[in-house]
């Protein structure tokens, strides 16, 4: 790529400006250009012979074919103008806090400045927006990993998005709860504050995705279960490393969350080959799904609790509401509806 940029420039601008460019994956702006040493009437030769193209008013990519994905930043974050940072689901891109690819790019700009909106780039306004930072050669201005997530929370529309970038930048280990709580601390507004108090902690405690916060807090804790452990290591047969989502170890019983809309066969495989490891190593495995947690989490929490109990756990079922799922249910009856789902 830099040499499909460099053998289009090189012999046309001065060096520091095709240097410029190769940085910029082959991104420059007009301005840029003039102050660099390009004429006028070679910036318009240039881009009436189609040597150069306009991406947006005033910005320029200097090589032929199409773009790629640096170029489509670096040209957002530089029509953007003076201090603008790419953030939000660009910037959690851009530090692997997902791994889909958002189609509009988002970038921030200081809040006394106002900028027309290019086709497909958001414009946000932050007042505490950190401009004085040098980026690495190559690297497009972006904001800081913990500045994305809080970002991303106070433009979240949904709780269980909030619990997902939380717990999401904890999984991918991105992030601390240090970190995010002071963050947290030099918003003087922020959506979901008070709940942030709540789920960072969870997160930070090992619960690494929404699925599972929905466990620990409509399964678990609603109903007086005892608190399995979390993200446990285990070493599979073949001497690598894994992770069991909730453990009961006391207890000989392992909880797994699958969250996945479909199953494919390969990860069906690869779940039957943890579960036949647990029950040969520690006990029996229960799965759960999206549905068992929160349309059915009663009878789930029932089932969890009727496994336990068979196991030796002496302690009581807590009704989470006068209409909860499991009223009525005897533990005998608890037990015979954990015999038939537990991988014993």
């Amino acid at each position: 790529m830099a040499d499909r940029i460099l053998g289009s420039v090189n012999s046309a601008i001065p060096r520091s400006l095709s240097e410029q460019a190769r940085w910029q994956a082959g991104v420059i702006t007009r301005k840029r250009a003039l102050d660099g040493g390009v004429s006028l009437d070679a910036l318009r030769w240039k881009i009436k012979s189609s040597a150069w193209r306009q991406v947006y008013p005033g910005v320029y990519v200097t090589f032929t074919g199409p773009l790629t994905r640096d170029a489509q930043l670096w040209a957002a974050v530089l029509a953007a103008g003076p201090g603008a940072q790419l953030s939000h689901e660009t910037a959690a891109e851009i530090h692997g806090l997902t791994d889909r690819r958002s189609p509009i790019i988002h970038v921030t700009i200081p809040a006394n400045r106002r900028v027309q909106p290019p086709r497909g780039v958001a414009i946000h306004l932050s007042s505490h927006l950190a401009t004085g930072w040098r980026f690495a050669r190559g690297i497009p201005p972006h904001t800081f990993v913990d500045e994305t997530i809080i970002d991303l929370v106070d433009a979240a529309t949904l709780r269980d998005d909030v619990v997902a970038y939380v717990t999401g930048a904890f999984a991918r280990n991105v992030t601390s709860e240090e970190r995010l709580r002071k963050e947290i601390a030099a918003r003087k507004r922020l959506r979901w504050r008070d709940d942030l108090d709540e789920i960072v902690p969870q997160a930070a405690g090992g619960t690494h995705s929404v699925l599972e916060y929905r466990y620990d807090r409509d399964v678990e804790r609603a109903h007086g279960l005892p608190a399995a452990s979390k993200q446990v290591l285990f070493t599979k047969p073949d001497g690598t490393k894994g992770r069991r989502d909730r453990s009961y170890e006391k207890y000989g019983l392992i909880v797994e969350l699958d969250g996945k809309r479909y199953h494919p066969e390969e990860r069906r495989r690869l779940d039957r080959d943890r579960d036949n490891d647990a029950t040969a190593t520690i006990g029996s495995t229960l799965r759960y799904d999206w549905d068992d947690v929160t349309r059915n989490s009663c009878a789930s929490a029932a089932q969890v609790y009727a496994a336990l109990t068979r196991r030796g756990y002496t302690g009581r079922f807590t009704l989470c509401s006068p209409t909860c799922g499991a009223r009525g249910l005897p533990p005998r009856a608890m037990a015979s509806r954990a015999g038939g789902s537990c991988r014993a």
